[in-house]
């Protein structure tokens, strides 16, 4: 993977070849971005750059002369990621982009493969190739889907651990660097803790390149070992250009996409993949029924949603979301803000926005949101989806009636 192969991020991938340039690089790095925001591309297509560069060297250091001593030369980095991926192009990636090196390891949430066998990443390395193919943008859950996990619930181990400082302690097979890209160190709990010593004093050479989402779920003893470099959300125009070129959207549509999703490409896609289905009918009967108080109407609206998978489920939560969020910036918009927000929404969702802001005010908005987004969680965490919507309407009956936020 070439930077020009990730969608925007374009202060980032300046930022990590002046890492190389200016010999700024820690031997651990630590990509934090939030979901769908390309850490995990980023990370593969840094690690393709720094594992092609000892190559360089020697391709481009002037011969020595006839009494053994060599002319003096600087050597010219590439000081831009267009620069950055010539040189990959130059010195052959063939296996870097098909992420059979050697010498660049990968770490990620597995599951128990074979029955009475350790979990280990290196047991799945077929499947995350084919994986990162397809679903460069993808999470956790397409991850744990993808090999078949079910509800199980994928860890990177104690045994992962202790694989992983036996792979670095061992030479370079070709480059002069050795690469772990770990993804999701979330998942690693307090098993990062056998990482410590190998972090803070690595073997020569090596390269430590963390990819997460959530900074508070990992250790604070490996984040201080780590150089940090934040990835923001993917830009509007991005996101929208990425739908036209690889997805084949129409302009229109890919407007109002890169809208909703809010930076998160991967969202955009499973947007897309939903666009056919119409949640607005289904959100105000469940609204309708539930401001109302109609227990009847209530539970067969929630035998409905508690008939979709868990994807769907959650594409539902977020569509609720994206109409909240959409209806706060109507809420504080000026005329002319109103109008250009208005005019790359639909008429179902614009008139969604405004009837909301006519029954809720700004902090049952926000109140309404988060416990919409703690839902999301916890279907992603297997709750059963019966009692967590109606956990869920009970919650939004009063938010919305009595103006509180209860526990259930």
């Amino acid at each position: 993977m070439l930077f020009r192969d990730i969608i925007g991020q374009n202060e980032v991938k300046q930022q990590l070849v002046e890492l190389v340039q200016h010999n700024r690089l820690s031997h651990a790095l630590l990509f934090l971005g939030r979901e769908g925001s390309g850490a995990l591309p980023l990370a593969l297509s840094f690690a393709n750059y720094v594992i092609n560069l000892p190559k360089a060297f020697s391709e481009t250091l002037a011969p020595a002369d006839l009494f053994g001593s060599a002319p003096e030369t600087e050597l010219q980095l590439p000081s831009n990621p267009d620069q950055a991926d010539t040189l990959v192009e130059k010195n052959g990636a063939t296996r870097t982009n098909a992420m059979v090196h050697p010498d660049i390891h990968y770490s990620y949430p597995v599951i128990t493969k074979k029955p009475g066998t350790p979990p280990l990443s290196s047991d799945y390395i077929a499947e995350w190739r084919e994986f990162l193919g397809l679903y460069p943008y993808g999470n956790i859950f397409d991850w744990l889907q993808f090999i078949g996990a079910e509800n199980k619930q994928g860890n990177i181990t104690a045994h992962e651990c202790s694989d992983i400082i036996r792979k670095l302690n061992l030479k370079s097979f070709e480059s002069g660097y050795k690469i772990l890209i770990m993804w999701l160190p979330e998942y690693l709990g307090k098993e990062g803790n056998r990482l410590l010593k190998l972090i803070e004093e690595p073997p020569p050479d090596t390269l430590f390149i963390l990819v997460a989402e959530s900074e508070s779920s990992i250790l604070s003893t490996i984040i201080s070992r780590c150089q940090l470099v934040k990835i923001p959300s993917i830009e509007y125009e991005d996101v929208e250009q990425a739908l036209i070129k690889r997805a084949g959207v129409e302009k229109e549509q890919a407007k109002l996409l890169a809208s909703a999703c809010e930076g998160n490409y991967r969202e955009a896609l499973h947007l897309l993949q939903h666009a056919d289905e119409d949640f607005h009918h289904l959100l105000k009967e469940w609204l309708n029924a539930t401001i109302k108080n109609l227990p009847v109407a209530q539970l067969k609206i929630i035998e409905e949603i508690a008939k979709f998978g868990r994807e769907k489920q959650k594409q539902f939560l977020k569509h609720f979301i994206h109409l909240i969020e959409s209806a706060v910036r109507l809420e504080i918009a000026d005329e002319a803000v109103f109008q250009k927000i208005t005019s790359g929404m639909s008429e179902k969702e614009k008139d969604f926005s405004l009837r909301l802001n006519k029954v809720m005010g700004l902090h049952q908005k926000e109140a309404l949101a988060s416990e919409l987004d703690k839902a999301c969680y916890y279907i992603e965490r297997n709750a059963n989806s019966k009692i967590l919507f109606h956990a869920l309407t009970i919650k939004i009956y009063h938010i919305i009636r009595n103006n509180i936020v209860v526990s259930v």
